[in-house]
């Protein structure tokens, strides 16, 4: 085989290809495997890409939900009128009417004083009167003074002792709400700062001792001060599941005389001049 030699001077020999030619051409890369559209969703979806505007407001909507679940759970609550008879829910219907009748009236009754200080010829003399009577309403309201009127009695019956101080009280604030203008427990006067103590059976008022049968002397209108007592769930039924009685008995004249002393204060002073 003879030996040739190009014009550039390169040797090449007779008819052999050189190694780079024979070489195998490289193969191309086979075709990647075509993604579907569910692979490019999951990809999409996880892992979750989260900013931090988007969990405010997931935290928004979390509290809003809570609060709507709270709400409807509170609406679908059972009262203790959901189950009363229609003559109960008449009856207590009434009372509110006649809570709204008194507020009313106690309205008028100042504007009428009012009225009367005003156009009284003597405004001196009928200032005195108005004193002198606002003084004899505030001497029953603080238990200073005997006080008479209709009302109620009522008496409650403790045979087990499970008759309770918070009980009592609550006898007390459904009385004054429904009108009680004197309150008397045993020969106890009822004043605005009264308390309970004592456990059942031992039971104390403003710190004095009172025993089964507890009565109440009640000075108000009888038919607001009876209905108070005997609506449902109130102060009648909850003494009757601890095994008590309550009796209450109306009266056109009731006689509240147990008395309060006077106290003096010892820094307030009158700001009057």
């Amino acid at each position: 085989m003879s030996n040739e030699q190009n014009p550039y001077g390169e040797q090449r020999h007779g008819g052999a290809l050189p190694p780079e030619a024979t070489a195998p051409a490289p193969s191309r890369a086979a075709p990647s495997e075509e993604v579907t559209g569910r692979q490019r969703l999951r990809a999409g979806l996880w892992p979750p890409r989260v900013s931090r505007a988007q969990l405010i407001v997931a935290l928004l909507l979390f509290v809003l939900g809570l609060g709507l679940a709270i709400q409807v759970r509170s609406n679908s609550d059972n009262s203790a009128l959901r189950g009363a008879r229609q003559e109960d829910l008449v009856r207590i219907l009434d009372e509110l009417d006649n809570r709204t009748e008194r507020l009313e009236d106690e309205k008028q009754r100042l504007d009428d004083q009012r009225t009367e200080l005003e156009n009284s010829s003597d405004q001196a003399e009928e200032a005195r009167k108005q004193t002198l009577e606002k003084e004899r309403q505030l001497g029953i309201l603080a238990g200073t003074v005997a006080a008479h009127g209709p009302g109620i009695t009522l008496t409650i019956s403790d045979p087990t002792g499970a008759v309770e101080a918070d009980m009592l009280l609550d006898t007390i604030q459904e009385l004054r709400a429904a009108g009680a203008e004197a309150i008397e427990i045993n020969g106890v006067r009822v004043v605005a700062n009264t308390y309970f103590s004592g456990d059942g059976g031992e039971l104390r008022v403003d710190g004095r001792r009172i025993e089964a049968p507890y009565e109440f002397k009640v000075i108000g209108k009888p038919q607001d001060l009876e209905p108070a007592l005997n609506i449902p769930g109130g102060v009648v039924q909850t003494l009757e599941k601890e095994q008590a009685t309550a009796e209450v008995t109306r009266a056109d004249d009731i006689v509240v005389d147990a008395l309060r002393p006077a106290k003096q204060p010892d820094y307030a002073r009158s700001s009057s001049r």
